[in-house]
């Protein structure tokens, strides 16, 4: 999941849950849909990708430099000092708001495309009470 760097789901990619996450990162990335907003064409990409150290291969990183992406992502065994946990467990927390909805906390659905539907439809209501509670 790509969340803004408030827990705000961007982009979802549904997969297995016995699947290593580091194997995910390319497909999740160009998984982003265009960002609509100022003239001109939409963006498709992020400036840079912030992860933390269990994304610490140097494949994934050549990776994403060559989609034009610049990779901050922590090297096991030292600091991160990028900032990365100024905002501590944003995913986390979005899989707890997730996990609120109880047709999401466990999939029951046999299709991806209706639990992907179901998911979507959950990203958009925990966007809604995010706004709400701003207003």
């Amino acid at each position: 999941m790509i969340t803004d760097g408030h827990g705000t789901p961007l982009a979802v990619l549904l997969t297995g849950g016995n699947r290593n996450d580091v194997t995910q990162l390319i497909p999740l990335l160009d998984a982003i849909p265009p960002v609509r907003g100022r003239v001109g064409r939409p963006r498709r990409k992020p400036d840079s990708l912030f992860a933390d150290r269990g994304y610490d291969h140097d494949i994934y990183r050549g990776q994403v430099r060559d989609r034009g992406i610049v990779p901050a992502i922590a090297r096991r065994g030292t600091r991160h000092g990028t900032g990365l946990g100024t905002y501590r467990w944003v995913v986390e927390r979005t899989f707890a708001w997730l996990h609120g909805f109880r047709r999401l906390r466990i999939r029951w659905e046999r299709r991806a495309d209706i639990h992907e539907a179901f998911l979507k439809l959950a990203c958009c209501l925990i966007t809604q009470r995010q706004l709400d509670s701003l207003c």
